[in-house]
């Protein structure tokens, strides 16, 4: 087939895929997870039933693809904040207050759909992914000095990361950088 052809189908698939979870996104949000179906996420596309089963098997499929796309979202975001910062421990603590915020939006979800969709395998992988990086980070503070190196950076990610969970529940920002506050008075050096 010419380029140009597959480009364009290329770029059709993109297109019904993208609206698609997006669909589904709002429709999340608005109904819940137990109200989907494909012909509701069809419809809120603008597709039709035959195009969407073209592209997903059934609505799991669909809510996999798009929590995907949320968690890939989520660490390109926390990399790009850690990235901004100068010194190791301005981008651990970017990438901590950024984690937090996150972390308190998605309490903000049904528990329904986080229970459903934090069983995938994607999740496990992301959450690796997450770990390292944070681990990377504590590492570089503990070189620089500017953190502490008597606890192994992996413990020190893992700490971070359970803690900075609590800000699901959390009712303000200003309670979410209190959280991340007390997080980095515990990971400063010990004299």
């Amino acid at each position: 087939m010419p380029r140009l052809w597959n480009d364009t189908i290329d770029a059709h698939r993109r297109a019904v895929r993208e609206a698609t979870l997006d669909a589904t996104a709002a429709l999340v949000t608005e109904r819940g997870l137990m109200s989907l179906t494909m012909s509701h996420i069809a419809e809120r596309a603008g597709i039709g039933r035959a195009t969407l089963y073209k592209h997903f098997s059934d609505v799991e499929a669909i809510l996999v693809a798009w929590h995907d796309r949320q968690v890939t979202r989520h660490l390109d975001h926390l990399e790009r904040v850690g990235s901004r910062a100068s010194s190791a421990g301005g981008k651990l603590r970017a990438v901590l207050e950024a984690y937090a915020t996150l972390s308190r939006e998605r309490g903000h979800h049904s528990p329904g759909v986080a229970a459903f969709l934090h069983r995938r395998e994607h999740v496990a992988e992301a959450h690796r992914h997450l770990r390292g990086f944070l681990r990377d980070l504590l590492t570089q503070g503990a070189e620089a000095g500017e953190l502490r190196d008597d606890v192994p950076a992996e413990e020190l990610a893992d700490y971070c990361l359970h803690a900075l969970d609590a800000a699901d529940c959390l009712l303000s920002d200003e309670a979410v950088r209190r959280l991340v506050a007390v997080t980095l008075d515990g990971l400063r050096p010990t004299r």
